[in-house]
């Protein structure tokens, strides 16, 4: 069985999604990048049985290897690899808070900074399509141009990243920003940055954000 490691980090990582709080059962999902193709979760299994022989093996022209069916999902997980080449890795999530926000069809506005870390000014939500289909497939893609993360209308949230750590830790910051612009529509309408304070954040993230690299401390 190819990609071991690889295969035990996506279990790991849909099992600390639901540890987390930001998903439940078996909704969400999750993708890793390998030579020639991805590995990504299978569908309708609990996430505390996967086995790494679960996991299924997909090629970038939607041909499925092993005994499971990947998640009804992989549609977009492919797509999305296929035209963001910077991505190794992607979660798809049903959190509370990014249920809520994207059953209004909204997109989320500047009004907390760390908006920017999901890649731009906004978190845009995609246009509702029935899950599993192209069609939703098209609409992410439209969604996430020059994003990391996007809302899907009536559905949750897709994250990406280098690598599944860093997809997990973005879902997890996009959920604490929904959960916290709900609390904030409670009062009235948020105070939202502008454009210019918030270029000033995202050329602040583009410098580099968190602990620099081991050979720069």
């Amino acid at each position: 069985m190819r990609w071991i490691e690889q295969r035990l980090e996506l279990i790991e990582t849909v099992q600390q999604m639901n540890r987390l709080g930001i998903n439940q059962g078996t909704s969400g999902n999750a993708s890793i990048r390998v030579e020639g193709g991805y590995l990504i979760t299978p569908s309708g299994m609990a996430y505390e049985a996967l086995e790494p022989s679960d996991i299924v093996e997909m090629s970038m022209d939607g041909q499925a290897t092993g005994d499971r069916k990947p998640s009804s999902e992989w549609r977009f997980h492919q797509d999305l690899l296929a035209a963001r080449p910077e991505f190794g890795a992607i979660v798809h999530t049903h959190g509370k808070g990014v249920m809520s926000i994207a059953c209004h069809r909204r997109d989320i506005p500047p009004f907390h900074y760390m908006i920017a870390v999901a890649g731009g000014m906004t978190i845009r939500c995609a246009d509702y399509a029935t899950f599993g289909t192209q069609e939703l497939s098209d609409s992410v893609l439209k969604a996430m141009t020059d994003r990391k993360a996007c809302l899907l209308a009536n559905h949750g949230l897709l994250a990406a990243g280098k690598i599944l750590a860093e997809a997990l830790s973005l879902a997890v910051e996009v959920e604490t920003l929904c959960e916290t612009y709900w609390r904030a529509l409670q009062i009235g309408d948020p105070v939202i940055l502008t454009d210019a304070e918030m270029q000033a954040v995202v050329e602040q993230f583009n410098k580099g954000y968190g602990m620099p690299p081991k050979d720069q401390m």
